[in-house]
């Protein structure tokens, strides 16, 4: 080797350590964090699907478990349906506020203490609601759990989204959806049967103690963070991503999409028992409540029509969906008890399957802040529960159930015409969907 050809090659040679060494802790990088998520089969795995099902569970059990207790709340309180449908309506819309910010603060603070505290405050303010001698202290302490609730809605998926192995995140995130919906016809149900044998006060506390022990597994066994990184709240950014969704053709319609679902959904529940305890059924208010197993064929639904939406594609199947709730709606419309419950069925398998497919079509239209769009659907969805559930009193009250029935009716022929937009619209190129919690 010649002089030169030797000085050269000692001149390089740190740099092809350096580069060597850069590489060596690039992979060593990669493999930390690898090893960092956590995998399926593994202990870990177990108590985060525990803690997170166990917290989805009381998270939409205490928001609707106050749904079949409304008649019971009108009579304690000499309220109008309307008035009484506020114990539920008032908690989704301060959980939709909620939603907006619990989020970016737990970028800033951490993803478990925000979701420690949403389960621990909610199930102490449940508690407090049952201890309640007025209707105005009921309705105080029902907006602070639906504030409260907005930090494990808002938070639970970005925590296994960060946490678990992108393999098995599929089985974890169904096991949280699986824990929300079960939770939201538990609540239902264990509060519709109990009222029938104890006072409301009785009920209201024993789902805020199951609650407790619930929150307290959840701060016991979910593991800590090992991929959170803080972000800095930057609110321009926020407000630039808020505008940027707005700006999009497709996003705003299935905000809409939303509030209009949600709303029907709500509001078919929320007056149904007022029918079926009255003239000519006079059920009691234990087999009121036993009909929440409805929701079972919605907790079906989801995955099913998900599935099919991946096939045929989510542009024929939503209109569908929802026009399959409006052939649910108008089979209640009949006196039969048999056809009802049959209604009821059919309503609530299409209102999962479209909220399923609405909901997956957030992820597919938002190239960019895909948390802060799914933050708006969540928020349209919540209103539009607040809203439409207790405007239904009116037309309850005005009409009976055919007036709760035409009123359900023109939202859900109003979302139709949005669907079919909305299946007119370009195709964007392919982005990962972000799922949705469904209560």
């Amino acid at each position: 080797m010649s002089q030169s050809a030797l000085r050269a090659s000692e001149q390089g040679e740190p740099e092809l350590l350096s580069a060597a060494r850069e590489a060596n802790a690039s992979v060593i990088s990669v493999v930390e964090e690898i090893e960092s998520y956590i995998e399926k089969g593994t202990p870990a795995f177990m108590r985060t699907s525990l803690a997170l099902f166990s917290g989805g569970f009381a998270t939409f059990a205490l928001l609707y478990c106050v749904q079949p207790m409304m008649p019971v709340l009108s009579k304690a309180f000499s309220l109008t349906a309307a008035q009484s449908s506020l114990v539920l309506s008032i908690s989704t819309i301060t959980m939709a506020i909620g939603l907006l910010v619990t989020g970016p603060i737990s970028d800033a603070i951490g993803r478990k203490p925000i979701m420690v505290a949403s389960l621990i405050l909610a199930a102490l303010f449940t508690l407090g609601s049952a201890m309640m001698p007025t209707w105005h202290g009921v309705l105080v302490m029902r907006a602070l759990l639906g504030l409260s609730l907005s930090g494990l809605a808002a938070v639970g998926m970005t925590y296994l989204s960060e946490e678990i192995h992108p393999q098995h995140i599929g089985l974890s995130m169904g096991l949280y959806i699986g824990g929300n919906a079960i939770g939201g016809m538990s609540g239902r149900l264990i509060s519709g049967v109990l009222v029938d044998y104890v006072n409301w006060h009785v009920a209201l506390a024993t789902l805020g103690v199951m609650a407790l022990a619930a929150a307290l597994l959840f701060w016991r066994i979910l593991p800590e963070s090992k991929n959170f990184r803080p972000a800095p709240l930057k609110p321009r950014q926020l407000a630039e991503g808020f505008r940027g969704h707005f700006r999009d053709a497709g996003l705003p319609w299935l905000f809409v999409e939303a509030f209009l679902l949600m709303g029907a959904f709500v509001t078919l529940f929320n007056y149904i028992g007022y029918r079926l305890l009255a003239d000519p059924y006079h059920l009691s208010q234990a087999v009121v409540g036993v009909l929440s197993v409805v929701y079972l064929s919605g907790i079906y639904s989801s995955a099913w029509v998900g599935s099919l939406a991946d096939r045929l594609g989510r542009r024929k199947v939503l209109w569908a969906m929802i026009a399959l709730m409006l052939g649910g709606l108008l089979i209640t419309l009949f006196q039969p008890l048999a056809l009802v419950l049959i209604g009821m069925l059919v309503f609530t398998f299409g209102f999962f399957g479209a909220h399923s497919v609405a909901s997956s079509w957030i992820g597919r239209r938002a190239l960019k802040a895909k948390g802060q769009a799914s933050s708006l659907y969540l928020f349209s969805y919540y209103v539009g529960s607040s809203i439409a559930g207790t405007a239904g009193g009116v037309f309850w009250h005005a009409y009976g159930w055919n007036g709760v029935g035409s009123f359900i009716a023109g939202m859900l022929v109003i979302a139709v015409l949005v669907a079919l937009h909305l299946a007119r619209l370009p195709v964007l190129p392919r982005a990962i969907p972000a799922p949705i919690a469904r209560g």
